[in-house]
């Protein structure tokens, strides 16, 4: 097992300066939990029901920021960073799917008192979507917003261009370039986001050049993200399941998640003037979607 205190291997002290600055401002608190091997960053905050919230390739847990005080006047939040990002760490054993499976289960284990809600975002969703596949009893609802894994990953020529760029030489200017393709409006977001939109940008940037998550990558993307869960392990969700998506993602485009509703009847919230990160960028909207997805189990 990983050293704990290697947690911040591969970070400069820019990056170290910038999660400090973040964690100040969510109202959760931080703990290091060891789950299947792995040395595991978590926010936990608030009472109520349990909801897991799962980030998104080449982010990291505060990147719910925006939603996390809502959630936790109702719920009991609960927001690792995934192995390998953060200052999670990747554990000795290879990260094959069974490992990942196994970590979230022993996150909802350790973290949960009762069955959990669980949210994944891209990357997220679609380990969250294999997990309900064959863990269902462990979960009271599922939210998919904008999620890997319903039809294989094609992404649109320009994003994937920039995609590419910027994880090949990641600098601030590769790294703004390509998340213009990710946000609607980035420089109204920098408005609204005030002084935490620089800690952000300097996280983001810090982790793309971080070892352990480009590692983590290599193993996370071919087994959750490019390729198409099958449609029978779909089915298999017996959890009530809702989707979220942003009108203008160019990652997977809304008609994906329009088939997705219609073949497995999950209720689909369209969030307006967001692209495939819904939460950054339309919290507000994302907070009524998934209030009225968990409300009936309530």
């Amino acid at each position: 097992m990983n050293n704990p205190d290697a947690s911040t291997r591969g970070r400069d002290s820019g990056g170290h300066r910038a999660r400090e600055q973040l964690l100040d401002a969510t109202p959760a608190t931080e703990q290091r939990l060891v789950l299947a091997g792995i040395s595991t960053a978590v926010l936990i905050g608030g009472d109520g029901p349990p909801i897991v919230l799962l980030h998104g390739p080449g982010e990291f847990a505060l990147t719910w920021l925006r939603v996390i005080p809502d959630l936790m006047k109702n719920h009991r939040v609960v927001v690792p960073d995934l192995p390998g990002h953060g200052t999670s760490l990747l554990g000795d054993a290879p990260l094959d799917a069974d490992r990942v499976l196994a970590w979230l289960g022993e996150l909802i284990e350790q973290t949960c008192p009762s069955p959990a809600y669980l949210a994944g975002h891209l990357l997220g969703g679609a380990i969250g979507a294999r997990f309900a596949s064959g863990y269902g009893d462990r979960l009271r609802g599922l939210v998919l917003v904008d999620t890997f894994g319903l039809r294989r990953l094609r992404p649109s020529p320009m994003f994937t261009l920039t995609m590419i760029n910027f994880l090949a030489k990641p600098t601030g200017g590769t790294r703004d370039r390509f998340f213009r393709h990710c946000f609607v409006d980035m420089n109204g977001l920098r408005k609204q986001l005030g002084p935490l939109w620089q800690p952000l940008m300097t996280y983001a940037l810090d982790g793309a050049r971080s070892p352990n998550q480009k590692a983590a990558l290599r193993s996370l993307m071919p087994q959750f993200g490019w390729r198409a869960i099958p449609k029978e392990e779909l089915a298999r969700i017996s959890t009530p399941t809702t989707l979220i998506w942003g009108r203008y993602d160019r990652q997977t485009p809304l008609a994906v998640a329009q088939q997705a509703s219609a073949r497995f009847g999950w209720p689909l919230h369209v969030i307006e003037e967001a692209a495939d990160g819904p939460a950054f960028e339309q919290p507000g909207d994302v907070l009524r979607a998934i209030s009225v997805a968990f409300a009936p189990a309530q």
